[in-house]
């Protein structure tokens, strides 16, 4: 379990997430110091957390404290207009391929647990081939640290779940709709458990978000099953709480790259106890005794997902390190755009004009809070950075007496 004991984080009171103290800080690249966060992925197969609005650290590397200086001088060089373009259009076909190839198996097999099992170890496999050859590093697993990430593990096992249950009840245009409430949970769930209180800038965004998704919601109800919209609502939920909890654990391992690992490989074994309760291991011995195009679906299926869930982790690591925020969502946004054209044309998906009007805004109010948070934390930095050490310290430790009310429960859960 996660040591909530120890105070390694701060919080500011404007920022979505914890911020490390320096104190704590791993010796890594100045990514993790500025921002290394979920805002990408859940660094797991079926990358469903991709559309986790950015979060912002504000905490300084402890050589930009000295100096004052922005985080853009303080590292080699900005990346090239030409890698940035490179990781997004990576990321995006990434993304898109994931949604779409489990949404293509989950049309012709009722196994989705198994489905899903065999995405995580495909994945877990091919990150220990790539630390085999010399091109990652991954860890030797250490029973600690794994119990240390019990929390992350258990809300990425639900959260999974429900997005791939989700994914089989709708269709996949209508997915970017049925998981349009990530935004205005994750403000929600940063209000209760970190007191951080949103702006009212940051509101407006979040209701614009919400116009979208009820919108959406109404306008559909007819063509779409209600359990698949409850599904989305609580894949939401979840990933809001994944995003504090992801948080936390990136004290835990050393790299993105570590976490990944341990997320698959404990996901899958977290995984295998519940195909017994259900009717997936009557079903898949079902399918492959009959054979056919749908066997050959999912072992494709499980394929594809499986190794483009191992380039996730990358993607997810090289959006982070290169790409902002604002680059990020936007990429997210083009991705929600294109995975809703692509379910039209592949899987005849409805596209009515009330649809694609709510996912435009949708996107549009997930646009606007990330120009928004952008633009509130360059101006904490600013502020930040303008005074002085003596008056004020940077980054004070928040005593005990101070620590959110709410986190207290989350300490408990966890």
């Amino acid at each position: 379990m996660l040591d909530w004991s120890k105070h390694k984080f701060t919080f500011h009171e404007e920022s979505e997430l914890p911020l490390y103290h320096k104190h704590y800080s791993r010796h890594g690249s100045a990514s993790h110091y500025t921002g290394l966060t979920s805002r990408s992925t859940s660094l797991s197969p079926t990358a469903c957390f991709s559309n986790l609005p950015p979060t912002y650290a504000d905490a300084l590397p402890p050589s930009q404290e000295k100096t004052g200086l922005p985080t853009s001088e303080m590292v080699e060089g900005s990346p090239s207009k030409w890698k940035v373009a490179a990781v997004v259009i990576f990321y995006l076909v990434a993304a898109i391929v994931m949604v779409l190839a489990n949404k293509w198996v989950l049309r012709a097999t009722a196994i989705p647990i198994i489905f899903l099992l065999c995405q995580l170890l495909l994945a877990t496999a091919l990150l220990q081939i790539a630390g085999f050859l010399g091109f990652l590093e991954i860890p030797n697993v250490d029973l600690k640290i794994a119990q240390k990430l019990l929390p992350l593990i258990s809300i990425n096992v639900v959260g999974l779940m429900f997005n791939t249950f989700c994914l089989q009840y709708v269709d996949a245009s209508f997915y970017q709709i049925a998981r349009g409430l990530v935004l205005p949970f994750t403000v929600l769930a940063s209000y209760l458990f970190l007191d951080s209180r949103p702006s009212p800038n940051i509101l407006s965004a979040v209701v614009i978000v919400c116009v979208g998704f009820l919108g959406g919601v109404q306008s559909d109800h007819l063509h779409t099953s209600q359990l698949g919209i409850v599904l989305g609502i609580l894949s939401s939920m979840t990933t809001s709480v994944h995003a504090i909890v992801v948080k936390r654990s990136l004290s835990v391992t050393s790299s993105p790259i570590e976490l990944a690992y341990y997320n698959n490989l404990f996901s899958a074994i977290f995984l295998l106890p519940l195909i017994p309760f259900t009717s997936e291991i009557a079903s898949f011995r079902a399918l492959v005794s009959t054979g056919g195009p749908d066997l050959q679906t999912f072992l494709l299926g499980a394929l594809i997902t499986g190794l483009f869930g191992f380039l996730i982790s990358l993607a997810g690591f090289l959006s982070i390190k290169i790409t902002s925020p604002v680059t990020h969502m936007v990429s997210s946004a083009v991705r929600g755009v294109l995975q809703t054209i692509l379910g039209t044309v592949l899987f005849g998906d409805l596209i009515s004009a009330n649809r694609l009007i709510s996912i435009m805004v949708i996107l549009g109010g997930s646009l606007a809070y990330t120009a928004i948070k952008d633009q509130e934390n360059a101006s904490q930095k600013f502020q930040l950075t303008s005074r002085s050490k003596a008056s004020q310290p940077l980054l004070p430790l928040v005593s005990p007496s101070k620590i959110p009310t709410n986190l207290m429960i989350l300490k408990t859960v966890c």
